[in-house]
């Protein structure tokens, strides 16, 4: 008995590091340890129903195991902001006042198009029509809008990462040395643009590693429309 229950504590905290290294992409909207409890438990629910030679008591000494791992971490987690951090992480500020935080989004393990889908998920289409965004400790983004800058508009990717979009291009009609020309006009340097995004009325929005965003309109080609 005391083997299972160490067997089951080991697995427990191994799952529980990885899945906080893994970032919020893959949690969803659990914290990181119920999520592991929830994957430990159908497991080992799993193991004893199939394996007819392994003892049921088995199974069930090990699933009460999570269940005391799970009260465990629940009062550690609700002892101390230290403690609560270092359990289930803390929310993360992905979008202030100067545009995106880069720093906050890779330490995340996320990148501009997840947070583009993520924002189109809650009914933004635009970065600049979200005056704040936060990727709360569970995974779940909560977003405040800019209301002086509302817009329908669906915005797409043309550069991540100082890198082109091709297909995006394509449905611009443009290649990237027109689009690296264009910003360079704007006064940015291409090579250290994190992200560039337009919208079907020809409105952008670039912004270069640690500098505010810019805004303004792209001259779209004639017919070109999506």
């Amino acid at each position: 008995m005391a083997i299972i229950f160490l067997r089951s504590a080991i697995i427990f905290i191994v799952l529980l590091i990885i899945m906080r290294f893994m970032g919020k992409r893959q949690i969803g909207e659990m914290q990181p340890f119920e999520l592991v409890v929830t994957l430990v438990i159908s497991e080992l629910a799993c193991i004893p129903m199939s394996d007819v030679s392994i003892p049921l008591i088995y199974g069930i000494s090990a699933i009460l195991s999570i269940f005391v791992f799970h009260q465990i971490f629940t009062l550690i987690e609700q002892s101390g902001r230290f403690l609560k951090f270092i359990v289930s992480g803390k929310p993360s500020l992905i979008i202030n006042k100067r545009g995106i935080d880069f720093k906050e989004l890779k330490n995340n393990n996320l990148d501009v198009s997840d947070l583009m889908e993520s924002l189109r998920g809650l009914g933004y289409y635009s970065l600049d029509n979200v005056k704040y965004a936060i990727y709360e400790s569970n995974g779940t983004l909560t977003a405040i809008a800019d209301e002086n800058k509302s817009k329908l508009e669906m915005s797409i990717l043309i550069v991540k990462d100082a890198k082109p979009i091709i297909n995006n291009l394509n449905i611009l009609n443009c290649n990237f040395y027109e689009i690296q020309s264009f910003l360079k006009k704007q006064g940015l340097k291409p090579e250290k643009v994190g992200i560039l995004t337009i919208d079907g009325a020809g409105n952008y929005y670039a912004q270069e590693y640690g500098k505010p965003y810019k805004t303004g309109i792209f001259p779209l080609k004639a017919g070109v429309k999506w």
